[in-house]
Order: C-alpha cells, then sequence, then structure tokens
C-alpha cells in the first residue's frame, strides 16, 4: 500500500468544539468553546493542564492516557466523573459521553446511544498524544514498545486487537499448563501441547505479518519527521527483533518445550517482540542526549498521526503536554512550524509558562485559543 497515495484533497476534517469536565482528577466542573485549530492550556504544574488533555485523550480511547484504573480518575471524595465532548465530523455533529461511577461499570455513550462493546469506539477518533512519559519507549522494558505498536494497529484494524486478544488468552493458558505439570510432577500430554501450539502459531504469524507491514510504511515517515526536528544533525533507525524473523512459531515451539518446561512460561513468541531504536551506529537508550531522545519520540508519535491521517483519511487530534521541556529552541521552532501547518488539524498544548505558546505561533495566520488553569479551574486568557 502506497502510505502517500492519497491527496489532501479527500481528507476530511474533524475537531472538537465543546468539552465538558466534572470531577475528573483535580477539576471538579469546567465547561468551554474550542478554537477549531490551536487551543493553548497555560499555568502552573499541577494545575490541571493535563487533566484536560486526558479528558479528551478518553473520549478517544475509552481510557486514561496515565491512570488505567478508572475508579482512580474520579475527583476525591466524589462519586463519579463525567467527560462530555460536543465533535464536529466534516459538518455533522457527534456527541461523545463517557462516565464512571464508583463500583458500577464504565459508560460510554456516541449520541446518547450506549456502546455494547468499548472495542467497538477505538479508531473512530483518531487522537495522538505526546508527553514527557514518552521518553519511557526508548528507558523501559520492550512491553512498552509493543504497546505503542499495537496501539497504532489497532486504531485501524480491529481484527488485529482481537487476534491479539485471542493470542494473549491461549498463550496464558500454556503457560498455566506447563506450571502445572512442572509443580503436580505429571507426564506431558502431547496433543494438548500441539492444540495450544497450532493456535499460537496462527495467530502469532497473523500478528508479526501486521506488525512488519504497518513498519515498512511507518518507518520512512518517522525518518522524514526526525530529520525535519533535528534540522538533520543525525541518522536514526529502527529495527523489528522478533522470533519468526529467523523460523515460524510452530517451530520454535517443537524445539523449545523441555526450556518452557523448566522456565514455566512460554519463552518464544511475539509477545517477546520488540524494537530497537537507534542513533547513528549505537543504541538511543545508552547513547543519545535528553534532547535526541525527546525529539525522537516527537518523531515517533508525529509519523504516528501521519500514518493514521493516511490511513483513516481524517487528521487525528493532536495533544501537545509539556514538550519543550529539554528541547532547545531550534528544535522548538522547527516543532511549531511543523505542527502550525494545514497538514495537521485541531490541536491542543500545554506549557507553564504563559507567553512562549502564543509567542511562538504569532506570525502564523490561524485560529488560536489560550485558557489559564488554575487549581482545576478554566478560564480565557
Amino acid at each position: 500500500m502506497n502510505q502517500h497515495a492519497h491527496s489532501e484533497y479527500y481528507i476530511w476534517s474533524m475537531h472538537l468544539k465543546q468539552l465538558k469536565i466534572f470531577n475528573f482528577k483535580n477539576i471538579e466542573t469546567a465547561e468551554f468553546e474550542l478554537a477549531e485549530k490551536v487551543n493553548c492550556f497555560l499555568g502552573n504544574n499541577g494545575s490541571g493542564k493535563t487533566t484536560v488533555l486526558d479528558s479528551i485523550y478518553y473520549l478517544a480511547f475509552c481510557k486514561s492516557f496515565f491512570n488505567p484504573i478508572d475508579s482512580q480518575n474520579i475527583q476525591y471524595d466524589s462519586e463519579f466523573f463525567m467527560i462530555d465532548g460536543d465533535f464536529d465530523f466534516a459538518g455533522e455533529s457527534e456527541r461523545i459521553n463517557c462516565a464512571q461511577k464508583r463500583g458500577e461499570k464504565k459508560r460510554f455513550k456516541r449520541n446518547q446511544k450506549e456502546y455494547d462493546r468499548l472495542a467497538d469506539h477505538i479508531g473512530m477518533i483518531p487522537l495522538v498524544m505526546i508527553a514527557p512519559s514518552d521518553t519511557d519507549l526508548i528507558r523501559e522494558g520492550s512491553e512498552m514498545r509493543r504497546k505503542f505498536m499495537n496501539g497504532i494497529i489497532s486504531q485501524y484494524n480491529r481484527g488485529y486487537l482481537d487476534t491479539l486478544l485471542q493470542y494473549n488468552r491461549t498463550l496464558a493458558q500454556r503457560n498455566a499448563m506447563l506450571k502445572h505439570i512442572w509443580v503436580e510432577g505429571k507426564r506431558m500430554d502431547q496433543t494438548v501441547f500441539e492444540v495450544f501450539d497450532e493456535q499460537l502459531h496462527a495467530l502469532g504469524t497473523d500478528i508479526y505479518q501486521e506488525r512488519v507491514s504497518f513498519l515498512k510504511d511507518y518507518l520512512p515517515i518517522f525518518s522524514n519527521f526526525y530529520q525535519l526536528i533535528s534540522g538533520g544533525a543525525e541518522e536514526v533507525t529502527i529495527s523489528y527483533e522478533s522470533h519468526l524473523n529467523e523460523k515460524p512459531l510452530k517451530d520454535w515451539f517443537a524445539e523449545t518445550r523441555q526450556n518452557d518446561l523448566r522456565a514455566h512460561f512460554t519463552t518464544k513468541g511475539i509477545h517477546k517482540d520488540d524494537l530497537v531504536f537507534q542513533i547513528g551506529d549505537h543504541q538511543m537508550k545508552k547513547f543519545g542526549s535528553q534532547g535526541q531522545q525527546k525529539s525522537f519520540v516527537i518523531a515517533l508519535r508525529l509519523a504516528q498521526f501521519d500514518y493514521l491521517k493516511d490511513l483513516k483519511q481524517r487528521k487525528p487530534i493532536l495533544l501537545l503536554d509539556d514538550i519543550f521541556d529539554k528541547l532547545d529552541d531550534l528544535r522548538v521552532g522547527a516543532l511549531m512550524k511543523l505542527v502550525s501547518e494545514d497538514h495537521f488539524g485541531q490541536i491542543f498544548i500545554t506549557d507553564a509558562n504563559l507567553h512562549r505558546v502564543p509567542e511562538l505561533f504569532k506570525d502564523e495566520k490561524i485560529p488560536l485559543k489560550k485558557f489559564i488553569v488554575e487549581r482545576g479551574s478554566i478560564t480565557d486568557f
């Protein structure tokens, strides 16, 4: 598939017109109208700026970017939280509502109609969040990087998420059996193993092929963004590590069954896949400066934006949370120039510096709205 075969002409617009927040984290109540292009939330750290972005993230993904435990996002002392967003989809109004009461199931509605499965909502509002914690993609273990791939692919391929959930369930059953045989000292039932191995082989191969295909299209876009942000200062690459690069999964299983028994878990498979991030010939994790690492993850996210934009035929919403820290002026300037182009749709930016973002955008002729956030209350600036 040619990633950039579609012309901009076909890409239709989508933006959030109005947002209402009740008892969500440190915001008790807020309601405001938004600009179609750039919205800045300015204020001290801990004031609630990031909470605003997280509430928008919730409307796209049915969960928080920061805390996966829904009940912990309810404001202290309150019984529930609610987030309500009024979107414009190419002239059509779409209302998305999320409510969580303590001790009850989360409720998610589109135009007053409740979803049966939250998975059916994923992908409807394409959105990309860039946050300080993104550098964990470089510093932390392989699970973070698999989640990154899974998160993007799931937004455009509904079947991928189902296959992944099925793989994880089957893997858990196989692991439980390995443990059971070891603990009970029982003989291994070859036929049961063969059933699990066949299933994991089929599911894992599908997942692997989808990841390979995604990365093939995604990598050139990523490289291009890194060059733009860094001013072409250094070369970066990403390589995909997988056991399936060497041989089929069922061959691995046949070979490592005794090892798996001793380890009590499945040692080979797509649940061990990883992405290796490099700068020049070195690992970004060990040799990249803070500025280079920050540029790297911003490029990862902007490439995610572009990739989804082409596939979904709409511009995702872009959330930029406190991204100026650790970036030099040159990189900040390059980044702002990039996001102010018509290429991007609606953008939400947070900053502790009240004047930096308005100053950066003052020469760009684009609708900009500024909000001051103080102790959870939000006012026009």
